[in-house]
């Protein structure tokens, strides 16, 4: 069966990459590498190098290349991810994170594709809100370009299932962390972290540090997608741990498993970051038969390990993972 995965050379993409080729799909990664890497990709993938945007003539591209390849499912996680590239350019966010979005939707329906997957975002799309954790019934009320950028594709998918009847399932993931994310660029906080702590450099926690997310482990993400084929489930899923974790409290088990002893300096907040990130993930186990397997210790400890074998940092002061 064929499948296309664009964004498929990013941290996510990658992942969800490997875990269709360990089922024998067949698979086509189209990526325009400006922020994933050639090194990510499974070299059991076809790779296609191409932008998803109508300004660099995807808008004819894409159509030519889903129809001659006539996948079966599309996975979309070609993405501008940094919410803060999103607040300075939202022209920019929107060029590629809804029209690029909507270039790969029409592609994907002159295609005629069983299923169209889309990663979008819990904590951006749903807000500030009061229900914690936040189920999928709750408003959504995103702060960011970013998040009313998923939401806008979120609410595009469901029109192309009522009009053009695409099926779809839209993946709200909460915070993603695990190997091959970049502790640069649109990175995380765990992957900064990591990323500093591997160099011996200090970190910087903004605030008080009292702020929560809800860490998800890479690999379950994946399974959560590979899940979104078999199930004929359409509509919006929560894919999170329903377990908020302060920025403190993530610090101080990196830095126990790292050994590290410098002390983390906390700097002004960011204006309308939110304080508290928390999903209620109860409907992926009711409709995609999933649920998150790696604990938060587990999961940094394996993404410590991965710093370790694959950042090239020369004089890093990093000594080796701690014994469980």
């Amino acid at each position: 069966m064929k499948i296309i995965v664009t964004g498929g050379a990013g941290f996510i993409g990658s992942h969800i990459v490997d875990a269709l080729i360990a089922k024998k799909f067949r698979v086509w990664v189209v990526d325009n590498l400006s922020t994933g890497k050639l090194e990510n990709i499974n070299p059991r993938a076809k790779f296609i190098k191409m932008d998803i945007r109508a300004r660099v003539r995807a808008i004819h591209e894409l159509p030519l290349l889903f129809r001659r390849i006539k996948p079966a499912y599309v996975f979309h996680l070609a993405a501008q991810l940094d919410v803060r590239v999103s607040l300075k350019d939202p022209i920019f966010d929107a060029d590629v994170n809804i029209l690029g979005s909507l270039n790969v939707i029409q592609a994907s329906l002159a295609a005629g594709v069983k299923k169209f997957i889309f990663t979008s975002s819990g904590g951006a799309v749903y807000g500030d809100v009061k229900r914690i954790p936040t189920p999928e019934s709750e408003s959504e009320h995103p702060i960011s370009p970013y998040g009313v950028a998923k939401l806008t594709i979120d609410k595009y998918l469901h029109q192309y299932w009522i009009v053009n009847k695409l099926p779809y399932t839209s993946l709200r993931f909460s915070n993603v962390y695990g190997p091959r994310q970049r502790p640069d660029g649109e990175a995380g906080v765990i992957a900064i972290f990591a990323g500093r702590m591997m160099r011996g450099l200090p970190c910087s926690i903004n605030g008080t540090g009292r702020q929560t997310r809800d860490f998800v482990y890479a690999g379950d993400v994946a399974q959560a997608a590979l899940a979104a084929i078999d199930k004929p489930f359409i509509g919006l899923v929560n894919i999170a741990t329903g377990k908020e974790t302060s920025i403190n409290e993530t610090y101080a088990i990196l830095a126990k498993l790292t050994e590290t002893r410098l002390k983390a300096a906390h700097r002004p907040a960011i204006k309308g970051e939110q304080m508290r990130s928390v999903l209620d993930w109860r409907l992926a186990k009711k409709v995609l038969g999933w649920k998150p397997k790696i604990n938060l210790e587990e999961g940094l400890r394996r993404t410590i390990l991965w710093h370790q074998q694959n950042a090239k940092v020369q004089n890093t002061k990093f000594k080796g993972i701690s014994k469980p």
